[in-house]
């Protein structure tokens, strides 16, 4: 890896601080009590995995989001969570739309487009107890600069995720396939690394968040606006060679920005690191393709549009990112008007 120390951490590693899974003599009773409740900001696909993962361990999870709908769902009849088997289970969660409804948190995790993020800052500045963690997973830039502006940066941590989900229908979502949770190397962020893992998730502890960062941004960037535009699938990308080329184009171009910032990534070839990708989730559809279908508003600007705007400031070229960007944009417009 070039930007970035890491290491995997599992259930019984020594890392673990005091929240580690309780020894064979402790009742279910005594475990689950004990765990920390957790605030998801958050009711779509990504939000409601995470909620249905952590529920299922034992953790009291309340859900933070707008979505009336959602909500409304959630509360009936909880997540109903669909496994890698196609097997259904039910967990039960709470859902509101009101930030006084969750004081005094102790972690938050922010699992919302990046376009929502100063809305869910705004919303969070009362629902953390002193020396609270917000940890975001979100994808884009500046995410985490967003929200420790409002609720301070020693309060705020940020990671990457690779797992990927898909809502079914309003509180009902399916596993996309097994996935990584990156985040940093800090003593702070060791008790809710701890309850994820005790969820089920693989985690890792990186001594870079910033290099995992920009690395998933360059392969969002490459794969994510051509998926939507060609309304096609991640794998199609390596089968159509006008496709194929341009997404290796973007890549190079972005990871060049990267490097104009003096941001090592987590891969030496760009264009390697892509088509992995685009191989491994090839029947998958990328988030942004699904936001365009359903003529939602997508994550460019936070993806292409943050690239842009990073390579002008270094004089970096930006050709291929921004055309991306004004075709996903332009396609936006045509499809509210």
């Amino acid at each position: 890896m070039n930007g970035s120390c890491y290491w995997k951490i599992s259930a019984n590693d020594p890392l673990l601080g005091k929240g580690a899974i309780p020894n064979s003599q402790r009742t279910i009773f005594e475990m689950i009590s004990q765990l920390p409740p957790v605030l998801i900001c958050g009711t779509g696909a990504m939000a409601s995995l995470f909620a249905a993962k952590l529920a299922s361990s034992g953790v009291r999870v309340t859900m933070l989001g707008q979505w009336s709908e959602g909500i409304r769902a959630l509360n009936d009849f909880g997540i109903r969570f669909i496994d890698e088997d196609g097997q259904e289970s039910h967990f039960p969660v709470r859902a509101t739309d009101d930030p006084a409804d969750c004081l005094e948190y102790q972690f938050v995790l922010v699992l919302v487009k990046s376009y929502q993020t100063e809305r869910v800052a705004k919303r969070l500045k009362g629902c953390l107890a002193p020396g609270g963690l917000v940890l975001t997973l979100q994808n884009g830039l500046d995410n985490r600069k967003i929200l420790a502006e409002y609720l301070g940066n020693e309060r705020v941590a940020a990671g990457v995720t690779t797992i990927g989900a898909t809502l079914l229908e309003p509180a009902k979502v399916r596993v996309g396939g097994k996935g990584m949770i990156s985040v940093g190397a800090e003593e702070t962020i060791m008790p809710i690394a701890d309850l994820l893992i005790q969820a089920g998730f693989e985690v890792e502890l990186v001594e870079n968040t910033e290099s995992l960062i920009w690395g998933k941004l360059v392969i969002n960037a490459a794969i994510n606006p051509l998926t939507a535009i060609l309304r096609i699938p991640n794998g199609d990308l390596l089968k159509i060679s006008p496709a194929h080329q341009l997404m290796n184009l973007v890549s190079i171009e972005s990871a060049k920005v990267a490097e104009s910032l003096n941001i090592g990534l987590p891969f030496s070839d760009p264009v390697a690191a892509v088509e992995v990708v685009a191989l491994k989730t090839a029947t998958n559809y990328s988030s942004m393709y699904k936001d365009v279908a359903r003529g939602s508003q997508t994550e460019i600007e936070a993806i292409n549009g943050a690239i842009v705007k990073a390579g002008e400031s270094t004089g970096s070229p930006v050709n291929f990112n921004r055309m991306l960007w004004l075709l996903i944009e332009s396609i936006s417009i045509k499809n509210n008007a």
